[in-house]
């Protein structure tokens, strides 16, 4: 795949790559020259997202993958070992937004969509990490990015997705301190409200929440999943080099205000 040659050789791990926010990360690192190992427990949108890899020319392939599964984590970073040989970045971005129902007040969330949601957001970015951090011990350097939110910084959202995200921006902060002398970094993007398809779920069940979101954000529009990517993409390279910890927003100014 023609592109920067930034990361030419480096094999890139991306979880949640069968859409939005992960299919264009994935997209991202083989434009930049990496080998691409996109992992995603939807079959169908993650094969899609390895055929436009190999479209465009690059060295890609996918693996089915439920990330709140150990075993199959575990399955994942063996796949991409067996086939590349090592794990140089990781974006452990796979996600759901739960519960969504308009008017689910705090005290009436329920307890089998908040298990679910912290299984998936945040359990699944605890396994990811536990086996990335040991393949990279193991052959001597690293750089992962998890994907929080801008409701790892502040509150407002539902109460599952708020802690979850939460405790990903807190995962990222005692990572990277854990690592920060054995080469390998630790960041965090937290994207504002994107044009993905989670977010369009979310629109199409509250379709009076877009009004407000817009005119609540500084540049007057959403993001796109292409713009997260980007800023992925530069937390891995050699770039970021002396940036680890960070919860990075990618967010149109929107905790600035």
């Amino acid at each position: 795949m023609e592109g920067h040659g930034r990361l030419d050789g480096k094999v890139a791990l991306v979880t949640g790559a069968g859409s939005g926010i992960g299919r264009a990360s994935a997209l991202a690192f083989a434009h930049a020259g990496a080998r691409v190992v996109a992992a995603d427990v939807d079959e169908a949108g993650g094969a899609a997202t390895a055929a436009q890899l190999t479209d465009a020319g690059g060295d890609g392939v996918f693996v089915p993958a439920d990330v709140a599964v150990a075993g199959d984590v575990a399955g994942l970073i063996a796949a991409a070992v067996a086939r590349y040989g090592r794990v140089d970045y990781a974006h452990n971005n796979a996600g759901i937004e739960g519960s969504v129902a308009p008017g689910t007040a705090f005290h009436e969330y329920p307890e089998d969509d908040w298990d679910r949601v912290l299984g998936v957001n945040l359990k699944g970015v605890w396994l990811c990490m536990k086996a990335e951090i040991t393949q990279m011990l193991a052959q001597g350097s690293g750089a992962i990015v998890n994907t929080a939110s801008i409701a790892g910084l502040v509150g407002g959202f539902s109460a599952a997705y708020t802690a979850a995200k939460h405790g990903v921006v807190g995962l990222t902060k005692d990572a990277a301190l854990a690592y920060a002398q054995q080469a390998i970094r630790v960041n965090a993007v937290c994207p504002g409200f994107i044009r993905t398809p989670m977010v369009e779920r979310v629109l199409a069940a509250r379709p009076e929440v877009e009004a407000r979101w817009l005119a609540a954000e500084p540049v007057g529009r959403f993001g796109t999943p292409e713009e997260v990517a980007a800023a992925v993409v530069w937390l891995c390279s050699d770039a970021a080099a002396f940036v680890t910890g960070v919860a990075l927003p990618v967010d149109g100014g929107w905790v600035a205000r």
